[in-house]
């Protein structure tokens, strides 16, 4: 998917009738896109759960989770060649934990990473464009949302990112600010680790 000019893709197709319960709907992680699972692959993912690890951070995420109604939420450190979960809430049992890693290439936050945009989509369905995309049909998700996280040395992180099987309301401009601000917080508390 090539990224658009606008600084935030939105899709906006769906009204949300979350009830605020989040229950366990299967999605599965192909075998082919987890790039080790169980145990640390090396250093620099077992250095990126480390960073991860952080009350502060699990707070920002459950925050997301509570105001958005997404099932998993989760801080991902992202390169050109690798996805590592740095930190997740995981009502949903997608099954990553911090350290483990997807294949960079089968992510949508591949797609952030080259072009610094954030990506919203309330219902991949509706959406003519991301219907379409191989990443929502792998890892079986309905609703996505994604924000770059930028370092304050004005680098790179990866993205706070959102996914869920079930349609969510995110487009709206008081959830992209609170998603906005909650990147900002992540970017500020990982600065501040590397000193």
């Amino acid at each position: 998917m090539a990224c658009q000019p606008s600084p935030l893709q939105i899709s906006r197709s769906f009204a949300n009738d979350w009830d605020g319960i989040v229950q366990p709907k299967g999605l599965v992680i192909p075998h082919d896109s987890i790039q080790i699972c169980g145990r640390m692959k090396d250093q620099f993912a077992a250095e990126v759960a480390e960073e991860g690890d952080d009350p502060e951070i699990k707070a920002i995420l459950l925050e997301v989770c509570h105001a958005t109604g997404m099932g998993f939420v989760g801080v991902a450190r992202v390169t050109e060649e690798r996805w590592i979960a740095a930190q997740v809430v995981d009502r949903i049992e997608f099954g990553l934990n911090p350290g483990e890693e997807l294949d960079v290439k089968k992510t949508i936050c591949d797609d952030i990473r080259q072009c610094g945009q954030a990506i919203i989509i309330d219902r991949i369905a509706d959406d003519p464009e991301w219907r379409k995309h191989p990443v929502p049909a792998l890892y079986g998700f309905e609703s996505y949302a994604s924000i770059p996280i930028y370092l304050a040395d004005g680098s790179f992180y990866g993205t706070l990112c959102a996914i869920d099987p079930e349609p969510r309301t995110l487009s709206g401009p008081e959830t992209i600010a609170l998603l906005t601000r909650c990147a900002a917080r992540v970017a500020a508390i990982l600065s501040e680790k590397r000193g």
